[in-house]
């Protein structure tokens, strides 16, 4: 019985009358591309990565304040009933953040009635009508997801006065 190392390199015979070369009328002639075709296909291209870049940038809201992991926020939430509109406060805990730009999410959690609710929140969205910090939190972690399992006064985060 042979052993081979997995390393060792095998060695193949190459027919030499199985190989084909390609004369110069087998090969396609394809107009060739002059540099401005290119430059201008180039142009589009970034011209069109501007467009969404542009874009973007409108639809960014430009007073947010600084929110953290660990706030306490109130998100003033858009609700349509029939033709009303009204603004509907949603407060809680941040115990995460998402993204970043204009798909930036946070994660607020509140007790309702002894249940544990949490909503994700785009803060870029038109439903967003307004995001007000009531408390800053001390806390050491990016994502708060152990107050999950925690009940009553244990979910309580330390307020931070620094910031």
């Amino acid at each position: 019985m042979v052993f081979r190392s997995p390393m060792a390199k095998e060695s193949k015979s190459v027919d030499s009358k199985n190989i084909s070369v390609k004369k110069e009328s087998d090969v396609d002639s394809s107009p060739e591309v002059t540099s401005n075709d290119s430059k201008t296909e180039l142009d589009k291209i970034i011209s069109s990565g501007n467009l969404l870049h542009e874009f973007e940038e409108s639809q960014l809201k430009k007073e947010l304040p600084e929110i953290y992991v660990g706030d306490t926020v109130k998100v003033g939430v858009k609700i349509t009933e029939g033709n009303k509109e009204r603004v509907q406060p949603y407060e809680g805990v941040v115990i995460a953040k998402r993204h970043g730009g204009l798909n930036q999410t946070i994660t607020v959690r509140r007790i309702f009635q002894g249940i544990g609710v949490e909503r994700i929140f785009m803060l870029h969205s038109p439903q967003v009508a307004s995001l007000k910090v009531e408390r800053r939190g001390k806390v050491r972690r990016a994502k708060l997801f152990y107050l999950r399992d925690r009940v009553g006064k244990a979910t309580r985060v330390k307020q931070r006065f620094d910031r």
